[in-house]
């Protein structure tokens, strides 16, 4: 199991905009800041999704799924995404050859990273 992931960002007060809104669907929110350089999401005090600071973005690019509770929540963490500034990557819905109850929606972050968010419980 994972304990927590960083990111590096080359526009990071953008991609901490992007990241603040397109999580908030999914329970996260910006919960603690080291200066000008790193910011921890999470849900609670648990956080473990990271952004740093840097000239260059994670490479080579990155591809996350967050957690989704409801088909709900992955159709508005896709719209806040493409409202922060996300570029779509494949709109919410199941995919062919995931089981049958995978639904997801992918988006592009500001650096090009492919995050997802995913719902497996049953409709």
């Amino acid at each position: 199991m994972i304990d927590h992931f960083t990111l590096t960002a080359s526009n990071y007060e953008k991609s901490k905009t992007f990241y603040a809104q397109a999580l908030a669907p999914l329970g996260y929110a910006l919960v603690k800041e080291f200066g000008d350089d790193v910011s921890g999401f999470g849900i609670g005090d648990r956080l473990d999704f990271w952004l740093a600071n840097g000239s260059e973005p994670t490479r080579p690019t990155f591809h996350v799924a967050f957690a989704a509770e409801t088909r709900a929540h992955v159709d508005a963490f896709y719209a806040a995404a493409i409202a922060a500034g996300g570029r779509d990557n494949g709109k919410p819905g199941t995919r062919e050859g995931h089981p049958p109850n995978y639904y997801c929606a992918f988006v592009l972050d500001p650096d090009g990273q492919n995050i997802e968010a995913t719902c497996r419980a049953a409709v």
